[in-house]
């Protein structure tokens, strides 16, 4: 189904997984890091049309990476996903806020100049920060906030500034992370794996595992199954939209009706027209 949010580049065998997530048709969102393993990232998508790669520079490497700022400057323009980027304000990674900010309000700045951009944002412990740096930067484009953990006014404050989530199978073990979930508007919702630094069973998850969530979501959002997968796809293909607009290249995935038409299958395998709380 989907994973919009997961580091390919960063499993074990990395070629593996994307053979894996192409056999089953997955719309997968592959986030990088750094900015210089993005072209090494964009390989493993070659071949897989529903693989979208972003380019990224992760808070947690600010202060080391922070050189690499012109890197991805240059190359925002030529993406349309950008992440993984945000501001990280946990304790081990406060002497570097300074950094953070820094490199933040760069990333966001490149993609307002580049027109704007779908972005996967990382707010762990500094959700305010980040909402407060996305609304200065209007232009920047659109945010998914990913594994967001914030409390309840940060979430209605990113709800009115237009952001979307995305959410994973660890997310809903708390009751916490059940509640912010459950306000969340179902039509800016995706799902994610957070692979490989999140787990299931005590190991990296996979992405096709992202849809393990879907069955919580169903049961919180009052859906049933197909309800909840079909508004997702939905979500993909309005994000896909977003990100391309007018594109014929951008995301547009079957949904569970067109799956039976012979048209549904022709079109597999081709450019379709149809991106936690403590470690992410």
């Amino acid at each position: 189904m989907i994973d919009f949010h997961c580091h390919l580049d960063l499993y074990p065998d990395p070629q593996g997984v994307a053979r894996e997530c192409r056999e089953r048709g997955l719309y997968v969102l592959s986030v990088t890091t750094t900015p210089s393993a993005w072209h090494g990232t964009s390989a493993l998508a070659e071949g897989s049309p529903r693989i979208r790669t972003a380019l990224g520079l992760h808070p947690q490497l600010a202060r080391e990476r922070a050189h690499e700022l012109p890197l991805l400057e240059q190359l925002v323009y030529q993406v349309r996903y950008v992440g993984e980027i945000g501001l990280d304000g946990g304790s081990e990674y406060q002497s570097a806020w300074r950094e953070q900010l820094h490199v933040f309000e760069r990333v966001l700045a490149s993609c307002r100049d580049a027109g704007g951009r779908v972005m996967s944002v990382h707010s762990r412990r500094a959700s305010a920060a980040v909402l407060n740096m996305l609304e200065a930067h209007s232009g920047a484009g659109t945010p998914i906030l990913h594994w967001f953990s914030g409390p309840l006014r940060d979430l209605e404050h990113a709800i009115d500034l237009g952001c979307w989530f995305s959410v994973g199978p660890p997310m809903l073990r708390s009751a916490r992370g059940r509640k912010l979930t459950a306000r969340m508007p179902i039509n800016r919702v995706l799902i994610e794996s957070d692979g490989p630094f999140a787990k299931v069973d005590g190991r990296p998850a996979l992405p096709w595992e992202a849809s393990n969530v879907v069955d919580d979501l169903a049961v919180l959002w009052k859906m049933d199954r197909q309800q909840c997968e079909k508004q997702f796809l939905a979500n993909l293909a309005r994000i896909g939209q977003i990100a391309t607009p007018g594109s014929s290249t951008s995301w547009h995935p079957e949904t569970p009706e067109a799956r039976g038409r012979p048209e549904a299958h022709e079109a597999r395998g081709r450019v379709l027209r149809f991106a936690p709380p403590e470690v992410d």
